[in-house]
């Protein structure tokens, strides 16, 4: 009898540190660069991969990196358990994006307001919808000939409106990480952090700031000379992700919903979209990895338009069109230059 508690006793120990060593933002507790958070001069916990990336990228094999949201996963979605509760609490860094994860800013609120890096208090955020407006204008005066239609579109804004509040996910647009620039903003400032919080390792995030910066330079530069001569300008997503990168680019980008992807867009809004490819011959539109391909399907059969993926990099996935940040901003530059036939 004493040996059978033994070996159970032994087997929920092993299971008990199988499950820990595997949560994280990698396998086995530890970042991508196998830092485990024990053997650590500084822990940063992110809520969202591009910051992740971003702090694995700068700490090196300093920092262990601990990630709340697991891959393929909605990360607006995300809801903590209490031992990540306790990760958030611990973390010399608690980095995010308020607004963005409710679970999450109420985490620091509550148990790392200290620590805190509020990318909102680091670089301009636009304003949640703020290019779905101006695309809502355009709608408008388009179907100036269709009253019905109009009064119709408009409910439908309200709809959404409601369901943005209702899901509260803040008043800004998040996806920050999708200008290069910012993302340097964003770099040099967490560097700074990390050198406040761990000053023996400066020299190291000095230079993984540089590094970092390099990087992102060559992707705005891809961007820039991919995207200067295109046919067509149009980019019609299945909701509104990629505002930060379409504006940087002179491009339009065409949300069938807003912001928050868990916004399920109406008959009418998709027939709307439907008209917009009919009429400006536009010949893709782009779906996501984490979001049904549904929508994107319909309006693609009714318009013979292809649909493609096009990645707002909330998390790597088997349908991402690379494994990390910059494979995967290579990856969406390589999706729009053929979809919008650049040259």
């Amino acid at each position: 009898m004493r040996t059978g508690t033994t070996v159970r006793a032994a087997a929920l120990g092993a299971a008990t540190l199988m499950m820990i060593t595997a949560c994280g933002s990698g396998e086995g507790g530890t970042d991508d660069s196998g830092v485990s958070p024990a053997d650590a001069d500084l822990t940063v916990v992110t809520g969202v991969y591009p910051l992740e990336w971003l702090a694995g990228e700068i700490g090196g094999d300093r920092v262990a990196v601990t990630q709340l949201t697991e891959p393929g996963t909605e990360p607006h979605d995300l809801e903590l358990t209490g031992r990540q509760v306790g990760e958030v609490s611990e973390a010399d860094i608690a980095f995010y994006v308020e607004g963005l994860q409710p679970a999450v800013d109420d985490a620091i609120a509550q148990e790392a307001s200290d620590s805190a890096l509020d990318v909102g208090d680091v670089v301009q955020l636009r304003p949640a919808g703020g290019e779905e407006d101006e695309h809502g204008d355009e709608e408008h005066s388009h179907e100036d000939e269709h009253a019905h239609e109009e009064e119709e579109h408009a409910e439908e804004e309200e709809h959404a409106e409601e369901e943005e509040e209702e899901h509260d996910h803040g008043e800004h647009d998040p996806h920050f990480w999708l200008d290069v620039d910012l993302m340097a903003e964003t770099a040099a400032a967490l560097g700074d952090r990390m050198s406040e919080a761990d000053p023996e390792g400066a020299d190291t995030y000095e230079q993984g700031v540089e590094s970092v910066t390099a990087e992102l330079e060559a992707i705005g530069q891809e961007y820039e000379e991919g995207l200067a001569s295109c046919e067509h300008h149009d980019v019609v997503v299945g909701h509104t992700a990629f505002t930060y990168l379409t504006e940087a680019h002179g491009l339009e980008q065409v949300g069938v919903s807003g912001v928050d992807p868990d916004t399920e867009p109406s008959p009418s809004q998709i027939a709307a979209i439907t008209d917009i490819v009919r009429e400006r011959d536009i010949t893709t539109v782009f779906t996501e990895p984490l979001m049904p391909p549904e929508t994107a399907e319909t309006i693609a059969a009714e318009t013979g338009a292809q649909v493609e993926v096009l990645d707002p990099l909330e998390g790597v996935t088997d349908d991402s069109p690379g494994d990390d940040y910059p494979s995967i901003m290579r990856g969406n530059l390589a999706a729009l230059t053929t979809a919008l036939v650049c040259s």
